[in-house]
């Protein structure tokens, strides 16, 4: 039986987590999958045949180690999916200018190398809008992510000045639709898709992750979701063994928030073929155990 490991933190005590859903159709299929920590160290990386990078949800916190890990993978003799050419491309937010450039319509945004509360001022004024948002290129979890008014902005002046001082952001406009609507989850498994949910935030929050208090809906997505989605596939460097696609409603038509390529949850547990649909697209790309 060949051997898989599902890159890990060292704890997801406080996390919503999924991926143990995927090992009990990867070993009908013969491949035996576990829990690695990317932090462990002296790990042989060999003793494995495929290392899928899976909930490194702390990797934001020391992105030059993370790759570090990447690279000692991507030395040895195991396949690591996603490819490392395609974490390296996904893991700052500016490669939405990449997609930009090739026609994928993205929520508008501001990139920033260094914080001055007056280029953000000069937002509101740009996007004409009442809200901004503010988040670091390279974040997960919706770390230091900030909706911003004029009235907070002033108020959180200096901590932003300080989280941001060495941090590259964007700035965006925060769109009403993430809040009245929700955002749009579709997950594609070697370029097939499989599933999509709908995110909603808690009452009085934006951020739509489960550990903020998210809800989520299983949907069955719009032929615009699908065709925007093959769009923004069909825009990557390389082939993906796994995608998420995050869509939001903006102006009539919906924008590309993120397509996430390193760490993204799978939510295995919102569509009861999902876990064997990964399982199937796993042995189509590496073969049976």
């Amino acid at each position: 039986m060949k051997k898989c490991a599902f890159l890990s933190m060292d704890s997801l005590e406080n996390f919503f987590a999924y991926d143990d859903m995927a090992f009990e159709p990867l070993q009908k299929l013969g491949w035996q999958a576990e829990h690695v920590s990317w932090r462990k160290p002296d790990v042989d990386w060999s003793n494995y045949d495929v290392v899928v990078i899976r909930s490194t949800w702390d990797y934001q916190s020391d992105a030059s180690a993370f790759l570090a890990c990447l690279e000692t993978i991507e030395a040895s003799s195991a396949r690591l999916e996603n490819p490392l050419k395609l974490v390296k491309w996904n893991i700052s937010k500016d490669y939405l200018r990449d997609m930009q450039q090739q026609g994928i319509n993205i929520v508008p945004t501001l990139w920033f190398d260094s914080f001055e509360l007056q280029q953000i001022q000069q937002g509101f004024i740009q996007f004409a809008c009442q809200q901004l948002v503010i988040k670091p290129l390279i974040s997960a979890n919706a770390d230091h992510t900030y909706r911003l008014t004029s009235q907070n902005l002033r108020d959180m002046h200096q901590q932003l000045t300080t989280e941001f001082a060495k941090r590259p952001f964007m700035l965006q406009p925060f769109l009403p639709a993430i809040v009245e609507e929700g955002e749009y989850s579709l997950f594609y498994f070697a370029g097939h898709y499989s599933h999509a949910i709908l995110k909603r935030p808690k009452s009085g929050d934006f951020r739509v992750q489960e550990e903020h208090g998210g809800l989520l809906q299983s949907i069955e997505p719009c032929e615009e979701m699908l065709t925007c989605s093959r769009h923004a596939l069909a825009s990557l460097p390389e082939d993906a063994l796994y995608a998420r696609i995050d869509l939001v409603r903006h102006q009539g038509e919906f924008a590309l928030m993120e397509i996430e390529l390193i760490e993204p949850s799978l939510y295995f547990n919102m569509d009861p073929l999902a876990a064997q649909r990964f399982a199937d697209a796993f042995v189509e790309c590496f073969g049976r155990g």
